[in-house]
């Protein structure tokens, strides 16, 4: 199934912000000691030069960055929420007295891409063309337009810091219509964006793939975008959320969002209709709870097809 023109379909906007767990406004949540050291900084083993600011989630601790420290300076890739700025400068100078000349976004929205514009006085910020374009429209969980990427590329570009090579590449649709991986070959490490993500958030409750239909997100592409991904060599992963991975839990992943599809897609085969799809679709096994809206959602983009 291709979608040629996506459109807004199935889910509200209130339920956008639920699966977030904030506002635009972007609320600064409170932690506990323990917390904040799940946050902080840390080297990734084995990965000479790369680091991690981990983010569990979309609502308290936003996106996962992975900082390449090199001799001629620092990148970084995605930034959390608007106020997360000064944070993660003042993390980042623990481990370099470098300064931080690039910043590529996985994508547009505010829990990874917040920060864009306060780095932009110093700093590159690389994004996909989508990216862009949906943070200058401005709809749904969108960073500020402000923050929008001058440097856009269409399929793939490459970084050169310090001697080391950092890939950016557009596998297809996905999670957004804008959505990037980021590949540090020496490292043999890649950072997924929400593609991938994995485990529970910092409250506990668990994550499920985010189909942001609002701005070109879809669900009948995402399996294949997810084989392309596979093609890369790496073996850490840093995903959109969640603790360092392997490969063998990418490939569950695209596994498990293929069962969920297929499930859906039999069901309408069936002659199942919108009202009750959420209620005939038993995704139990894949322990991925969606919101009634978000299996409609997914029925509507089927349903074009």
């Amino acid at each position: 199934m291709k979608i040629i023109i996506r459109a807004i379909v199935g889910i509200s906007a209130v339920s956008v912000f639920l699966y977030f767990g904030l506002t635009s406004a972007q609320q600064r949540a409170t932690f506990t000691p323990e917390q904040l050291e799940m946050l902080r900084i840390r080297q990734i083993p084995g990965k000479e030069g790369l680091y991690l600011m981990p983010g569990f989630d979309g609502s308290m601790s936003g996106g996962n960055i992975a900082i390449l420290v090199t001799e001629d300076g620092v990148l970084i890739v995605d930034n959390k929420y608007s106020y997360s700025y000064d944070d993660i400068t003042r993390q980042i100078s623990t481990v370099t007295s470098q300064p931080i000349r690039y910043v590529l976004n996985t994508h547009h929205h505010f829990d990874h891409a917040g920060s864009n514009a306060s780095f932009m006085p110093n700093a590159q910020v690389i994004g996909h063309e989508n990216v862009r374009v949906n943070m200058l429209r401005n709809f749904g969980p969108s960073a500020s337009p402000e923050g929008a990427p001058k440097i856009t590329y269409s399929d793939q570009t490459s970084v050169h810091l310090g001697g080391v090579e950092v890939q950016a590449h557009h596998l297809g649709c996905g999670h957004t219509n804008g959505d990037s991986v980021i590949l540090f070959p020496s490292q043999r490490t890649v950072h997924t964006g929400d593609l991938f993500i994995w485990g529970d958030r910092m409250d506990g409750s668990t994550m499920a793939p985010f189909i942001d239909y609002y701005n070109g997100g879809c669900a009948s592409d995402w399996v294949t975008t997810l084989d392309r991904l596979l093609e890369l060599d790496f073996d850490t992963v840093i995903p959109g959320h969640g603790p360092l991975l392997r490969k063998a839990e990418v490939r569950i992943f695209r596994d498990k969002f293929e069962q969920l599809v297929s499930r859906v897609g039999g069901l309408i085969a069936d002659g199942v209709d919108r009202d009750e799809i959420a209620a005939q679709l038993d995704i139990s096994d894949l322990n991925w709870p969606l919101a009634p809206d978000r299996v409609q959602a997914i029925y509507d983009e089927f349903s074009r097809n």
